[in-house]
Order: structure tokens, then C-alpha cells, then sequence
């Protein structure tokens, strides 16, 4: 016989002839001389030297002992004392159950939610991150989700985790925000056969997510064609001089004729407008000499007017004059003042009266 002390935290198993015999907890014990003696940590998971089924018999041991079984596409989270601890994949796994708290929980991976009670906060953990997908959907942004090409459910704004398995989960977002697209540099013949760039723009926002991103493909680019047609058909629709009149008419009809397409892409056209008409070098120059004749002859017409009103005043001061002597006198003395003030120096004789010899120089017969 021999002694054997097992202390506290610790348990063992008694084999006799390598055969199983009992468990021995905390004390001191008798342990005959063909008896063998294995001690274990109570805090640690518990190794069968033998054939578990074969421990297992013993209902003292089996008491001691909580049994993990982990089946295919399954992992088990391990909590001790409320902290997590470890995950457990497709196996076997033994526990002893008087030391420490143990929490065990199960979850599927054959599916893609994550409806197991499990934080968030260890979808980032180093030991989960291999088994959870992950997708950002920004706050201005929509996104439709479909899994194994089979559309599943709209997303809103947030972040998502699924669980990784063999299944294909593909998000696709879209911009939910007022967005513009420009259609620059468009060379468009007019009614009168006249070659311009256009550029052009409009404002736009996304309406139906699920018709932009799964009833369409490439919403945008299917967009940018429908607005550049029925740009070129309006352009080709007026002549050079009603197109630069009426480019706001042109925007606003375009947007008519849009809109009914573009709600069919999920899209609602808000604003479209012309931003620039450009002629070639040319054409600019012709239109330069069109604009500098026509602000000649308006100039003609401004001089022409002046100088009839002006005609028009003198025969009016003529005829007053005509009828009134006093008047003339004034308007002779104004005259000779104005005569007057552009000599610099008058000489008279002495041989008469000095008022009358200027008179006699500057008045007019009548």
C-alpha cells in the first residue's frame, strides 16, 4: 500500500492493471501497489486516457464530468465564469464541472442569420472573426441582399454579420443621396444643320433600390444614354438661334421625356439644365460679326434718333424766335457773349459810340 495525497483544485483516477477502478477527489488516500494514480486540474478540460464510453460507466465520474458533443457545421462558444473563452469545433470535448462555471453555447453555421445570444462585441475577436462574414452599409446608402443568387431582403443603413458557410452572400448598395451626372463634350447637329458641343447635367436620386439594383444593370450607365438621346433629339429639333434662346425649355422638356424611363430604372430625374453651348471656331466667328453688325446698326438707330430730335428742337427755337423780337435779342446776345468769351482782345475807334461798334461787329441782321 502506498499513500497518496490529492490536493485541493486537483481530482485523479485509479487504474489497476491499466484498467479503470474509481475517481479519488481533494484528501489522502490508500492506493494498493498494482494500482496506478493519474491526477488532473479541475480547471483544466478533462483528457480520457481510456475510452471515454469506458470511464463513463462509473456514475461517480460521469457526475463530474459535462460532455460537449460539437456535430458538423456547428462550433460551440466556451464560457468561463461569464468570459469567453475558447470555440469548439466538430469533436468530442469533456469538462470538469465542481471547479469552474462553465456556459456553453451551441450555434449553426449551415445557416447564414446569427440568431444565437452571442455579443457583438466578439464578432471582432480574433477567434470568431474566421467564422462570421461581415458587411458595412453606409448611412446614406441602401443595399439589396441575395444569397446564392437568390435576392433576400433589403438592407438598411448599419453593420451586418452572418455566419461563414458555403453559402454565397453578395451586397450590392447603392447611393441614396441627390447625385448629378454630367454628359460633356456631346457634338449634336441643329435643325439648320449646325455643329455645337453641349455639355449638360442633371441631378438625380435613387428611389427603389431593389428596381435600380436587381431589375437593372448598370442604372447609371442606362441613365446617362437615355438623357444623351433625348438631348440629341431636342437639339436636332430647333435651329441654332432658338437653341441658344430657349436652352432652359430644351432642359425642361428633356426631363419630361426622361422621367418616365428613369422611374422605370428606380431613378427620379429632379433637375437637368445646360451648362454650356460651344461653336466651333468658325461658327463663333460669324456669330461675333452677326452680333457686332447688329449692335452697329442699333447704334445707327440711336445716332439717327438723336440727331432728329436734336433738328427737331432747332426748328421749334427758329419758329419762337419767328414770333418773338425779345426773344431773338436774347438768344442774339447769347450769342455774342458766347463770341465773346473766344476773343482775346477787340479794337474800336474813337469816333463813335463804343456800345454801338460792338453791336455793329457781332449782331446778325434779321
Amino acid at each position: 500500500m502506498q499513500r497518496v495525497r490529492i490536493n485541493a483544485g486537483m481530482i485523479a483516477l485509479v487504474f489497476k492493471n491499466g484498467n479503470y477502478n474509481r475517481v479519488i477527489t481533494a484528501g489522502t488516500h490508500w492506493i494498493g501497489f498494482r494500482e496506478q494514480v493519474v491526477k488532473y486540474d479541475l480547471s483544466q478540460p478533462f483528457e480520457a486516457p481510456k475510452a471515454l464510453e469506458l470511464l463513463l460507466r462509473d456514475q461517480v465520474l460521469a457526475s463530474m464530468l459535462t460532455i460537449i458533443e460539437v456535430k458538423d457545421n456547428e462550433i460551440v462558444l466556451v464560457y468561463v465564469n461569464k468570459n469567453f473563452q475558447r470555440v469548439l469545433t466538430r469533436g468530442r470535448y469533456t469538462f470538469w464541472n465542481s471547479l469552474l462555471d462553465y456556459k456553453f453555447v451551441s450555434a449553426d453555421l449551415s445557416k447564414i442569420e446569427i440568431t444565437e445570444v452571442i455579443s457583438k462585441a466578439l464578432f471582432s475577436n480574433l477567434l470568431m472573426r474566421q467564422y462570421i462574414r461581415t458587411f458595412e452599409v453606409a448611412p446614406y446608402e441602401k443595399a439589396i441582399m441575395t444569397v446564392d443568387d437568390t435576392f433576400l431582403k433589403t438592407l438598411e443603413h448599419g453593420t451586418y454579420h452572418f455566419w461563414k458557410n458555403e453559402q454565397t452572400i453578395k451586397i450590392a448598395k447603392a447611393d441614396m443621396r441627390q447625385l448629378q451626372m454630367e454628359i460633356s463634350g456631346q457634338e449634336l447637329l441643329t435643325k439648320d444643320k449646325a455643329t455645337v458641343r453641349i455639355n449638360f447635367y442633371a441631378q438625380y436620386k435613387v428611389t427603389n433600390v431593389e428596381t435600380a439594383l436587381m431589375h437593372s444593370k448598370d442604372y447609371e450607365k442606362q441613365l446617362y444614354v437615355t438623357l444623351q438621346l433625348a438631348l440629341r433629339a431636342f437639339v436636332g429639333a430647333y435651329t441654332l438661334d432658338e437653341l441658344l434662346e430657349q436652352k432652359e425649355t430644351i432642359a425642361e422638356a428633356v426631363i419630361k421625356v426622361v422621367k418616365t424611363q428613369a422611374n422605370k430604372l428606380g431613378v427620379d430625374v429632379l433637375y437637368a439644365g445646360i451648362r454650356d453651348v460651344i461653336l466651333p471656331g468658325d461658327m463663333k466667328d460669324i456669330m461675333n460679326q452677326v452680333l457686332i453688325a447688329h449692335k452697329k446698326a442699333q447704334a445707327n438707330v440711336v445716332t439717327r434718333r438723336e440727331e432728329t430730335a436734336s433738328t427737331r428742337s432747332l426748328l421749334n427755337t427758329a419758329k419762337l424766335m419767328e414770333d418773338n423780337t425779345m426773344l431773338f435779342k436774347l438768344k442774339e446776345m447769347e450769342y455774342v457773349e458766347k463770341i465773346a468769351d473766344k476773343i482775346g482782345e477787340i479794337t474800336v475807334a474813337g469816333n463813335g459810340n463804343v456800345i454801338e461798334q460792338l453791336k455793329d461787329i457781332f449782331s446778325v441782321n434779321k
